[in-house]
């Protein structure tokens, strides 16, 4: 077995989360690394309205992206319960056919958006003036969904057997990839916003093919043809857990397409600023998804193992290394995020000043709420770990109704800054029913499996 995996369902369980934890959270700031000098790439060589059109297609990419992850996320649980069982097995079988989903996904979510790419940016009311960059960048985005679908399921099967160290590696190598062909594509052979994004599908490949070659060297995830084939109940099985996390992200999506609707009609330099903290959101929220993976993982093995005392004693302990994070993100966005801001932004000295100030607004109030957001992807995940994707997926539908609700009637009350509560008031109605969600699944575990 590779020397990486590792088995969380022994030892105490503030190091074993932490320390699975760091790897993927140096890995996500890498990732973000490359999101980020893409922006900062494109808004300043290229300037406000290419930024702006970057911004138009964030969500429909984000959908996306969502989708995939909720797809190949579900998929992990299985995995990491499996393994914690030590049904080796039904673990290998389990990868077979989640490949074969994944596959099949791909295609399927390849066609759609490039059907749909066009008609939803019109429908969002993508100003005129950004509608092409916005189209090229999704269409060429949209291309690479295969790639993208490869390294998020191959990165989903070594964080279900407690490799978070490969992913990092893997996403080190795909960011010093990605800033190199940025500066390629987009500087000196001036190729534009499609620059950005082949510079992004070529370092995923890249990633893949990384993690791929680890897996190979894992002795029990050696498959054969037979793994591979659809085997009795377990295809629909994985869907069950995959599906209810991608149609989830889905919703949530289509939330941030109705705020992008409402931040189109606030005029090109809104958008711009809006993009730029947008690109910081991954940044804030870098911890708190690296942390969700790690209670995915955590809880999956430990249910597997029918350990339920600890996955309680795992979700304390992980809600207070949480906040302790988000506290410190929080103060270090608040006192330098202007000048981490204005690396995105260029223009004139107007522009600039005006764009920066719709920024920092809007950074300042997601970083005072942080903590929301923490305790959203610590609850949510433990309960997805548990093999309940159902109630995750309702707190999704309270959060895509609690940030459609806001950016729709908010603004007309206090003007346009009123679009930027719309992230909290989503994280907040998440967060009441992800609480109460959690509860009722450990006792339900508890039930079925004791106190152990």
């Amino acid at each position: 077995m590779a020397s990486h995996v590792k088995n969380m369902t022994e030892g105490k369980p503030v190091p074993l989360i932490f320390s699975f934890a760091i790897p993927l959270m140096i890995g996500n700031v890498f990732q973000q690394l490359y999101t980020v000098v893409d922006t900062m790439v494109v808004g300043k060589a290229l300037g406000v309205s290419a930024l702006a059109a970057l911004g138009a297609a964030d969500w429909m990419n984000w959908m996306m992206l969502g989708i995939i992850q909720g797809f190949t996320q579900g998929f992990g649980i299985l995995l990491a319960q499996e393994f914690g069982a030590k049904r080796y097995d039904n673990l290998r079988r389990s990868v077979g056919n989640s490949a074969v989903l994944s596959l099949l996904s791909a295609i399927v979510l390849l066609g759609i958006g490039q059907l749909l790419a066009r008609p939803v940016l019109e429908l969002l009311n993508t100003p005129a003036r950004i509608l092409p960059d916005a189209l090229l960048y999704l269409r060429i985005m949209y291309l690479g969904i295969p790639v993208v679908m490869a390294y998020n399921l191959l990165a989903s099967i070594l964080r279900s057997l407690g490799d978070g160290q490969t992913p990092l590696h893997a996403m080190i190598v795909a960011a010093a990839t990605n800033i190199f062909l940025d500066l390629l594509f987009v500087l000196v052979l001036g190729f534009g916003i499609a620059g950005a994004a082949i510079a992004t599908l070529i370092a995923q490949l890249i990633s893949s093919l990384f993690c791929l070659y680890h897996i190979r060297k894992i002795d029990i995830l050696t498959l054969q043809k037979a793994d591979f084939r659809p085997s009795g109940r377990l295809p629909l099985r994985l869907l069950m857990l995959g599906f209810p996390m991608a149609f989830q992200n889905a919703i949530i999506s289509v939330g941030g397409m109705i705020v992008q609707f409402v931040v189109n009609g606030f005029g090109v330099l809104f958008i711009a600023g809006f993009t730029a903290t947008n690109k910081l959101y991954g940044v804030l929220e870098v911890a708190a998804t690296s942390y969700g993976y790690a209670m995915v993982t955590y809880t999956g093995q430990n249910l597997g193992a029918k350990k339920t005392d600890r996955i309680r004693k795992g979700v304390k302990s992980a809600i207070l290394i949480a906040l302790l994070t988000s506290l410190f993100i929080a103060l270090l966005m608040l006192f330098f995020g202007k000048e981490i801001l204005s690396w995105f932004i260029s223009g004139t000295p107007e522009e600039f000043e005006q764009t920066l100030q719709i920024a920092y607004y809007y950074l300042a109030v997601m970083s005072i709420c942080l903590p929301i957001l923490y305790i959203l992807h610590i609850t949510r995940s433990a309960i997805q770990g548990m093999g309940n994707t159902i109630l995750p997926l309702v707190s999704g539908i309270a959060e895509f109704v609690m940030r459609a609700v806001t950016a729709v009637f908010l603004p007309m009350l206090i003007g346009e800054h009123g679009i930027f509560y719309a992230e909290i008031m989503a994280w907040t109605g998440a967060v009441v029913i992800l609480i109460i969600s959690y509860f009722i699944v450990i006792r339900k575990m508890e039930r079925l499996f004791g106190h152990t």
